[in-house]
């Protein structure tokens, strides 16, 4: 290929210039003319006349075929030679206006030794044009996709580089005529040499981008919202909401009630204790808990003298109407000096249930019966089976040098019966409370399961309740026949023991050993409707049957130790 941008106007190295080339677009290569322009008729006039020629690959004129070789012509300047090329192309270009004080140099075209399929012709350009070919093909199918992708119509055929598809420069190099720039409306702008295309495309794709980012982050945080507030929702407890029966059952109430029943405590005690020589202080003092109707004297017609020892409300309470909310009848159990245990209502009025301030007893008290009694039922202990052989081991071995210890808090005899996890209350004591204990009785629980004739075996480790009676406050001397002089006391106690492989241990010692009879100490039948002073207490019905204390089931056989 011929570089016609070398300094030697289009020519190889060494080699005497030629008659250029027609370069320009196809049409104006295929003969036909523009009319003269005033600035082609000031060029120079060694640019000779070229024939017309077909057109080539890229618009460019197709080499000659071979023939014979023109006449060698005198060689030209180098700046000559340039001219008349630029002239020569000058001329068959579109003018385009080109700002002042650029030149107007257009570059030139590759040129083509040869036509495809010319005579003559050798393989090696054949085999150029057709690479040439395939490369004007593809960049043609590049442009289109690029067009496309910008949303912009389809790219033209390529041209010359530093030409546009629409406009070419029409100055001269010799008179330096600027060349206009493109219109508006043209397809694309052609950078100046050694410049970029502008980056329209670049700043759409970012903006693109940065928006497809928005879209993504807002609808993740979105996302994240719904699904937040869904959890929310499914991990708050419903409040559930209480009816009447619910409330009777379980007494709730906005009423303060624990301060009005302390109040109405202090006003019973004022109320049941009186004598004459303090009558004026004590109307006084009762003036300051009542309203103004009240008896000043809480029914005390000023004779004899009472005192009271205790006083404690008894959990009834009842609905005071007049005041709705803000006031109830509360019963309170009084004892006397003289031993008699009795029960007043009294009438009390609260002005802030929630801060249980402004109490008041708005009316007389009224003196009541006491609750009634009710009647425990029977408890069933036939399936239980006592160990007497153990029983009868922990007696003499363990729980009568483990009484003596306890009673007086000797934690060092202690040690020697409990286990080393033991509780506070089997390792404390009763730091001499109670002394002299003497067991009475001892009664060891079988494990369930365990049948009657049935050989019992504990395992290491393998805890057994135990039920004992002591009595505290000294023992009967031996041989003696007449009581202790000190007093005696019966206690009766739950003690858990664990066999281990040095023997039995206790853990564990609780106060209070359940009777199984059940029934009424008194022997007395139970009322049928409870006292009117005892509202909120419930008397079961009477036990069915008589009352008969549970028979044991002693092992016939020994324990044994696995």
């Amino acid at each position: 290929m011929t570089d016609h941008n070398s300094p030697a106007g289009g020519n190889g190295g060494n080699q005497p210039p030629v008659q250029p080339e027609q370069f320009g677009p196809p049409n104006m290569a295929a003969g036909q003319q523009q009319p003269p322009q005033p600035q082609q008729q000031q060029q120079p006039q060694q640019a000779q006349q070229v024939p017309p020629q077909a057109p080539g690959p890229y618009g460019y004129p197709a080499p000659a075929a071979q023939g014979p070789a023109p006449a060698q012509q005198p060689p030209m300047a180098s700046e000559a030679a340039r001219a008349q090329v630029a002239a020569a192309w000058t001329r068959r270009a579109p003018q385009a206006a080109v700002p002042p004080g650029e030149a107007a140099v257009p570059t030139l075209p590759p040129r083509q030794s040869t036509a495809p399929g010319a005579a003559g012709s050798s393989k090696k350009d054949r085999r150029e044009q057709a690479k040439a070919e395939r490369k004007a093909a593809y960049e043609a199918k590049k442009a289109q996709r690029e067009s496309r992708k910008r949303g912009g119509a389809p790219a033209a055929a390529p041209a010359p580089v530093g030409v546009s598809a629409t406009h070419a420069p029409t100055g001269t190099a010799s008179t330096g005529t600027a060349p206009a720039r493109p219109s508006a409306g043209s397809s694309f702008d052609v950078p100046r040499p050694g410049g970029r295309l502008p980056a329209t495309g670049r700043g759409t794709h970012v903006a693109l981008r940065a928006t497809l980012l928005f879209t993504t982050c807002a609808f993740a945080l979105g996302s994240c919202g719904v699904v937040g507030l869904a959890i929310g929702k499914s991990s708050t407890a419903p409040t559930a909401a209480l009816d009447k029966k619910d409330v009777q059952k379980y007494r709730l109430t906005e009423f303060p009630t624990r301060s009005a029943a302390t109040f109405a405590e202090k006003y019973a005690t004022l109320c049941l204790t009186y004598d004459a020589k303090t009558a004026d202080q004590r109307r006084e003092e009762l003036a300051r808990y009542t309203t103004a109707g009240v008896d000043r004297e809480c029914g005390w017609n000023g004779q004899g003298t009472q005192t009271v020892t205790g006083a404690a409300w008894d959990g009834s309470i009842e609905d005071l109407p007049e005041y709705g909310k803000n006031g109830r009848y509360l019963g309170v159990q009084v004892t006397l000096s003289t031993g008699r245990v009795t029960t007043v209502s009294v009438p009390v009025y609260v002005a802030n249930t929630v801060s249980g301030s402004g109490l008041r007893v708005v009316g007389n008290v009224g003196e009541m019966p006491l609750p009634g009694r009710g009647t425990a039922p029977e408890v069933d202990r036939d399936s239980e089976i006592v160990d007497d052989a153990l029983s009868d081991q922990l007696k003499e071995k363990v729980l009568q040098g483990y009484f003596i210890a306890w009673g007086a808090s000797d934690t060092t005899s202690m040690s020697r019966f409990t286990t080393t996890d033991a509780t506070a209350a089997a390792t404390s004591g009763l730091a001499g409370a109670l002394s002299a204990p003497q067991v009475e009785t001892v009664e060891a629980l079988a494990p369930a399961g365990t049948d009657d004739n049935e050989t019992i075996t504990y395992k290491y480790g393998q805890s057994v309740p135990v039920r004992v009676t002591v009595v505290w406050g000294g023992a009967r001397a031996e041989g003696g026949t007449g009581e202790a002089a000190t007093t005696e006391v019966k206690r009766s106690y739950r003690v858990t023991v664990v066999n281990t492989a040095q023997g039995w241990f206790i853990k564990d010692v609780r106060g209070a050993v359940l009777d199984p009879a059940g029934g009424r100490g008194d022997g007395e039948e139970p009322s049928a409707t409870p006292s009117p002073g005892a509202t909120g207490t419930g008397t079961p019905p009477p036990a069915t049957g008589a009352a008969k204390p549970p028979t044991n089931k002693p092992a016939t056989k020994p324990s044994g130790k696995s």
